[in-house]
């Protein structure tokens, strides 16, 4: 009984070192999905690691302010990004990168931490941090384009 047992919770760990990969490979899928279909010109921000959960919301222009009632994040969108997109147009070379920020307002104060359109996604925000050092995961408030030689913080 006791190598039956044995046995049997050798295959269990193999199987499982086996099947870890391939969810990756999954989450990865789920980013690489979203950003295919989703239009050209905007960025986009998911609840969930690996674009995961609901989509937060989507947009072409910028909002200072995730967690008020205007502009295209409202309410409790604000610090609940764990995944994000940046599908920026081509037609404007200019404002290519988009950067998240975890202040609000115009003035585009707190920590930053930028995106640019040919990184296309950073599926798991929890291994990046602002400039400020804070860690990215659930602390975005806000967001602008701009180009990409204004930003010295770049999501991995």
């Amino acid at each position: 009984m006791r190598k039956w047992f044995a046995a049997s919770a050798a295959v269990g760990i193999a199987l499982l070192g086996v099947s870890l990969p391939a969810g990756t490979a999954q989450a990865a899928s789920a980013c690489d999905n979203a950003w295919n279909n989703m239009p050209t010109g905007y960025m986009r921000a998911y609840q969930n690691a690996y674009c995961g959960g609901d989509m937060l919301g989507q947009t072409a222009s910028w909002d200072s302010d995730w967690g008020n009632g205007a502009g295209p994040f409202q309410g409790s969108d604000t610090n609940r990004a764990s995944s994000v997109l940046n599908k920026g147009t081509t037609s404007n070379t200019t404002y290519t990168a988009v950067e998240f920020l975890n202040g609000t307002g115009t003035d585009w104060g707190g920590g930053y931490t930028c995106l640019k359109r040919n990184e296309v996604y950073a599926d798991y925000l929890g291994d990046n941090y602002f400039s400020s050092g804070y860690n990215v995961n659930d602390a975005i408030s806000s967001h602008r384009w701009l180009p990409p030689s204004s930003c010295g913080t770049f999501l991995d």
